[in-house]
Formats: structure tokens, sequence, C-alpha cells
């Protein structure tokens, strides 16, 4: 058995090729999907397929929907959505993903540090498993995998 993650969060570390090689470390028959990594493809995809836009909101709003089209595609098909909340930068995506997740009714398991205990309470209430690292949210998943 196999299953599907996706990895929601900030793309501007290197957090979801650590998650990946502690999976390999550990065999777990897991494959990996998410947003995509590059940001200024992200940013311009709109631009890129529907061509260019009158303004930067426009700009914006044509790359949202695209990458909002994504999101919700390799969610569903997902077995699991692990979402990462760093300290360093703004998760407006990690708040709007996770809460699509749990939309979706897709298990999520929510990796935050302790100082976001407060104002992530109430996702993380929903979350089915919430961690405060990436080690933690390895543990959970490959106790899925335990007969004994």
């Amino acid at each position: 058995m196999e299953f599907t993650v996706y990895l929601a969060g900030e793309i501007h570390s290197s957090w979801r090729n650590e998650l990946k090689e502690k999976a390999e470390e550990l065999r777990l028959p897991l494959s990996f999907v998410g947003p995509m990594e590059n940001h200024e493809r992200s940013d311009a995809i709109g631009e890129e397929i529907l061509g260019e836009q009158p303004n930067k909101i426009l700009r914006d709003e044509a790359a949202s929907s695209i990458n909002n089209l994504r999101t919700e595609l390799l969610m569903k098909k997902a077995d699991v959505v692990i979402a990462l909340f760093g300290e360093k930068y703004k998760q407006w995506n990690t708040a709007m993903d996770a809460s699509t997740a749990i939309t979706l009714g897709k298990p999520l398991i929510l990796i935050r540090p302790e100082e976001l205990h407060h104002p992530l309470k109430e996702l993380s209430n929903k979350s089915n498993v919430t961690v405060t690292n990436i080690d933690q949210a390895i543990k959970a998943l490959s106790y899925v995998f335990e007969t004994e």
C-alpha cells in the first residue's frame, strides 16, 4: 500500500526535502506532491497561460486561479496532507491549504512551532494530528504502516 502525501506550506526553505529524506530512510511507501516550488513561476503562471494582465492585482488573480486548480487537483488525489507552518515566512498559503484539506475531508498532519499554538489553535483542533517538527510528522505517518 502506497500513500500520496500533499506537502503544504512555504516554498522558500528545504523542509520538503528533509521530510522526503526521512521518509526514504524509513522506507515508507510514500509519494509526494505539492505546490509549485519555483516562486517566480508560480507568480507568473497566470500571464504565461492567459497572457499579459493589465495590472498587478489581475496578474495575481490570474496566477491564483491556476495555482488553486493545481492545489485542488493534487490534494484531491492525495491520501494525507502535511501542512508546515514555519516561523520565518508569512503563512497565508499554508493556512489556505490546511483549510482546503479539512474541507476535502483529507487527513491532516499540522506541523507548527509551539510559539504559534495560540494563533493556530482552531486549525490545530480541526487537524487529525498536530506536531511541532518534521520528525514527529514522519513518526506519525510511520505508525500507520506498523503492524505490531
